[in-house]
This record gives C-alpha cells, structure tokens and sequence, in this order.
C-alpha cells in the first residue's frame, strides 16, 4: 500500500511522535484488489488535535478546518489533496442518534476500532511500519469474504446510529460485500430508527445508493444496494408510497414483476443521470389501483406523488421539478399513436428534458421484461428528433428567425410577445421551413387573433 500515498503523507508519518495510520476505505480498498481507485485517506493516531495540527502544518499541510469536539482536522496537500485526520476515541450514543452524545478521547486502537461500523472498515494500515493492524482480528478477513459484519454486537450498532441502516445497504452495492446473518438481523431489528436521521441525510445516502455501482464498478450495484435497503425494511419507512406496490401484480403480457419489483428493475437497467426518477416513476400506481382499481391515471398521480417525497426530502427545488415531470410524463405515447405533428410540438416544448425523458423510457420498458432492446418509443422518438434536426427545425426561441423586438416593431402589445413567440416556435416544429422571418411576421397576425378571441392575453 506504501506507493498509493505520496511523499507527504510518509514526511507526516515521520515526523509524528505517535504512530501514524490510514483507515477505513482505502484500506479495505487495497486488501480487496481495488486500491488504485481509492482516493478516500483518512488518517488517525492517538495524537489530539492541538498536537496533531503543528506537526501537519510544519510538513506543508494546509489545515482547512479543525473539529476539537470530535478531534477532526481536514487538511490539504501542495497538490489540492484533501485528507481527514481524528483522533482516536470512543464514542456514546443515544439510542438512534447520528451524532454521539458523549466523546471520549483514547490511546487504544481497539477502541477507536469499535467505533466504526463494520470491521471491513476497521483495519489500519501504519504508514511508518508498513504493516496492517487488524485489532478486531476479523477485518481483514471480512474484506478477503466480501463480507460486512458490524464491530460490536448488531443491535448496539445499528442502535447507536440509525443512519448505518442505510450504509450497510449502500456499501453492499458498493463494495459487492454481503451483510451477514447477524448483521441483517440486527438491521432489520432495528429499522425504524431511520424515522430519527434527518430527511436530508437520508436523501444523501439514497442519492448514494443510487450510484452505488460506479464506486467500483459493482454490476447493478445500486440495485443489490436497494434490494438491502429493503430487505431489512428500510425502503418501506423511508419510501412507503413506493413499497405499496409489494404484490400489486400487473398485466402479465407486459409485466413480469410486481410494481415494486418492476421499479427497482427499471432502476437497475437506468442511466445514472434519470435514476431517482425511475425509482419513482410509477410510484402513482399503487395510489391509482387502491382508487381505481386501475392504472390509468398513474403517471399524473404519480407526478404529485413524486413531488410530495422529494419535497419531505427536502431535495433541490430544480430537481423536484424534473424529476417531477419526467414521471408525469414517462408514459407519453407509450401506445406510439401520436401524430408526428403533435410530438413535434412536444418535444420542442420539452426539449431539454427530452433525453431524459427517453432515458426514463428505455429503463422502463427494460425493468418490464428485463428485456434491454432499444425501447419503441425511444426508436420512434430518435428518427423523429433526426428528421427535426436534418430539417434545421429549431428547438428553442434563440433559433427563431423572428425576435421579440421583431414583433414590438410590428405593432404588438408587449403583453403579447412572449405567447406568440411561443406560438411561432410550436408552428415551425412542424413546418421548418416556414422558420423566415417574414413568413413569421406574416403568420403572427393570425396567432394574435386567435389569442384575442380566445381571451389568452
């Protein structure tokens, strides 16, 4: 492991009066054959902060950030490379707490170790000496197994810290490590203690989650990851309108699995860019069949289904509002009989949300069957966008050849512009050529008189 740390990290090593460790994920990292991807070094020693931050500073470390409550210092290299240092400690919890309520500080490596989570992540490496410390003697064993067996007893683990709930299920994707029986037992034991970690830590970790498999390149990694989260009755806490769908069978000429199971696979089979949405995309159904006894209505249902989760999640405005209307739209056309001219309109109208739309569709139409074809509507989509784009067919206002100034100097109230503009560009998605501007400015009469007569203005 010695050549994946620079020369600064061996000159701290050196230079400090305790023994000077790499822990957690780079570790577990190299001993599991992937160590030249990990970029995650977090240091620890039995050094405080106050003696710690001197001797990093006199080997040409920046100190960024200092922590004294939890004995944490961030530091940075020449190179912009960032490291995190802790103390050694012992931590005391109140029961489903992340943040611990007591800190003790310690020179014992064992206990330092039966803070973490799993003993894959509890193995050290000694910069100086060159060698691996394993004090819990099962880490490095757990990492040769691919396997996550928590430091202490389960229940206390898991106790302690609600949010290792959602870890242990995003390291399984991750890592491609499987939890063991006691762990799982202790997971599920513990589940609702998810209900204590705040809604945006968990909206970190499920985002995690949900890119779990690029970490290592674990196949479907994200999927083995949500099917943990599940398995210890996590998913039905954090996302119980998505979990409504267990054993709610569908048509089974065009589904294979339930509508949970068929959301999970079509999240598997997504590009990393639509996969929230996919999650979430008939989440409107279980909603609809309870009401209805049928689906018809689920993608509308499910846009404000979608909407109320990530608003509770507290997610970014603008990303409530994509995913929200990729969910509301996922099954447009779906059946392929709308008219080319009405697409035309859509896709302008929608344009840049329409690679995701189709990446939603493509994941979608593969979870139904597991079946990874080029999906039809996707097909249909393509040559239309194609034959648009070989038309010079403009996609937004800045490629119309009339401008707002255009249509001012006309004579049009400025109330008016931005709709007829609108009303132009939809109007030359379907006749290209007609993109000139005279032609337009001859067109924006009759546009103008329509939106008097329909009272639009």
């Amino acid at each position: 492991m010695r050549e994946l740390l620079n020369e600064k990290l061996h000159t701290l090593a050196k230079n400090s009066p305790q023994p000077l460790y790499v822990v957690g994920g780079a570790v577990r990292d190299f001993l599991s054959g992937v160590g030249s991807k990990s970029s995650d070094f977090d240091l620890c020693s039995p050094m405080r902060a106050e003696e710690f931050i001197p001797i990093a500073s006199s080997c040409g470390f920046q100190i960024t950030a200092v922590y004294k409550t939890t004995g944490t210092i961030k530091i940075k290299d020449e190179e912009n490379r960032e490291y995190e240092y802790a103390s050694f400690r012992s931590d005391k919890y109140v029961r489903g707490k992340h943040v611990p309520s007591e800190i003790f500080f310690t020179d014992d490596i064992l206990l330092d170790a039966k803070r973490r989570d799993f003993t894959a992540n509890a193995v050290y490496y000694d910069i100086l000496k060159d060698e691996f410390i394993d004090p819990l003697n099962d880490g490095i064993s757990a990492i040769k197994e691919r396997r996550l067996t928590t430091v202490d007893d389960a229940n206390k683990v898991f106790g302690e810290d609600g949010l290792r709930l959602m870890r242990l299920a995003r390291q399984t994707g991750q890592l491609g490590f499987t939890a063991d029986t006691a762990t799982l037992l202790g997971a599920k034991n513990n589940a609702t203690l998810i209900q204590d970690v705040s809604p945006e830590r968990i909206f970190s970790e499920l985002n995690l989650i949900l890119l779990a498999d690029l970490k290592q390149g674990v196949p479907f990694g994200h999927y083995l990851a949500l099917k943990t989260l599940d398995e210890i009755g996590v998913l039905e806490i954090i996302l119980p309108e998505l979990t409504l769908g267990r054993k709610m069978l569908q048509r089974a000429d065009f589904h294979k699995y339930d509508v949970l199971e068929h959301s999970l696979r079509a999240t598997m089979y997504a590009d990393k860019d639509v996969r929230l949405a996919v999650l979430l995309h008939d989440v409107g159904k279980p909603y609809c069949f309870i009401r209805d006894g049928n689906s018809y209505d689920h993608p509308t249902q499910g846009a404000k289904i979608a909407q109320e989760i990530l608003t509770r999640f507290k997610a970014p405005k603008k990303r409530i509002e994509e995913i929200t209307k990729l969910v509301a739209f996922h099954m447009y056309d779906f059946d392929l009989k709308t008219k080319e001219s009405k697409l035309r309109r859509f896709i302008v109208e929608n344009y840049p949300l329409i690679d995701k739309l189709l990446a939603v569709k493509q994941a979608d139409y593969s979870g139904c069957m597991d079946d990874t074809s080029l999906c039809p509507t996707a097909k249909k989509w393509q040559e239309i966008l194609t034959k648009m784009q070989e038309e010079n067919a403009p996609f937004s206002l800045k490629n119309l050849k009339v401008k707002g100034s255009d249509l001012i100097k006309a004579g049009y109230p400025a109330p008016t512009i931005s709709k007829l503009l609108n009303k132009l560009l939809l109007h030359v998605a379907v006749f290209p050529k007609e993109n000139k501007k005279e032609r337009l400015l001859s067109l924006s009469k009759g546009f103008y008189l329509d939106l008097v007569k329909n009272s639009t203005l």
